[in-house]
């Protein structure tokens, strides 16, 4: 079969399209034919190995332990291994994996979910990773509460524009910043107020819970817009080839027990229950991803390079499908009244 290989950390150029053997599960693990894999910036930082960081949190020092990148996948169960009762041969699922940039791979049952009916394979391929990351910044470490005003940075990202619906599921009030160019984009995705940061600041307001996916900010500016008792989650962040914005999240844990704000680091775990809630909510109507184009599967480099450039809204997928840009005439409305940018604890109720 074909898959996505690095042997070394490097630049987008380590990666081959090469033939490997296709994988076999093991006990509690399917086979999936991966039909749309993700594009995230974590892609990027594991081919790159980079900040150093990840190499010392087990992720192979002088080469990736894992050779084939990609995390994120929707597809087809071709084969089960032993103790897998939920899943047969033909069912549509997403999830997380090892070595989603493949025809084929093989993932733990536990970290699969029915695929959402209402979803393409490249919709559906953009959801477990961003969707559980806002999920449980919302709900797990901001503790969001209906009626609560929540800002969410970042908010045409791929965190973000989950931030910015599942924080309307709840209940809150959502104020979105973004750039001037993605502003009918979140209001489409359901923000209350949208504050373009090339032209004004987000701190003549304050806000009980604000969610951080830009990682640009230093933690005395965002309290500043944090109401006497609020809490900011930081998630993810760049800057620095060492530790890649993780300061910032040591800065806030050693500062938050003498101050009256509460001030939280996020570490996203995919887990099959929060996979569960967003494949419920999607099914609801609430809840869609933003795509913003497709890459086929030969130009899965590219899209790599694209999204680390920062040029997306939204999520980027890599698809068995031929590639399309919608992205570049603008939105199309996706299933349930979201916006969709296409080309190839509480439960939200």
């Amino acid at each position: 079969m074909k898959a996505l290989v690095q042997d070394h950390y490097g630049n987008t150029g380590v990666l081959r399209l090469r033939d490997v053997a296709r994988p076999v599960p093991g006990p509690g693990e399917v086979v999936v034919r991966v039909h749309a894999a993700g594009v995230d910036p974590g892609v990027w930082h594991l081919t790159s190995g980079r900040p150093y960081l990840l190499r010392l949190l087990g992720f192979g020092l002088r080469a990736p332990k894992a050779p084939v990148r990609g995390v994120d996948f929707a597809g087809t169960v071709e084969e089960t291994g032993d103790g897998v009762p939920d899943f047969r041969a033909g069912d549509e699922v997403f999830g997380t994996c090892e070595g989603a940039f493949a025809e084929y791979a093989v993932a733990r049952a536990d970290l699969v979910s029915a695929k959402p009916a209402r979803l393409s394979f490249e919709e559906a391929a953009a959801v477990a990773i961003s969707g559980c990351t806002a999920l449980q910044a919302l709900r797990d470490s901001g503790r969001v509460e209906p009626g609560q005003s929540v800002l969410v940075i970042g908010a045409a990202g791929g965190v973000g524009s989950f931030a910015v619906q599942l924080a309307t599921a709840f209940g809150a009030k959502v104020t979105a910043v973004c750039s001037t160019g993605k502003t009918d984009l979140v209001r489409e995705l359901g923000a209350d107020h949208v504050v373009d940061y090339t032209l004004s600041d987000f701190t003549d307001r304050r806000y009980d819970l604000i969610v951080d996916t830009a990682g640009l900010r230093s933690l005395s500016h965002l309290r500043r817009a944090l109401t006497p008792r609020g809490t900011l989650v930081i998630v993810g962040g760049e800057g620095g080839k060492w530790l890649g914005g993780v300061q910032r999240v040591v800065r806030a844990v050693l500062l938050n027990p003498f101050v009256r704000h509460r001030l939280r680091g996020l570490v996203t775990r995919v887990r099959s229950a929060d996979l569960e809630v967003l494949r419920e909510t999607i099914e609801a109507g609430r809840l869609t991803p933003v795509l913003d184009r497709t890459y086929p599967f030969a130009d899965a480099v590219t899209a790599i390079g694209y999204v680390h450039e920062g040029h997306s809204a939204g999520k980027v997928v890599r698809s068995e499908r031929r590639a399309g840009r919608t992205g570049d005439r603008g939105p199309r409305r996706a299933p349930g009244g979201a916006v969709g940018l296409t080309a190839t604890a509480r439960r939200c109720a």
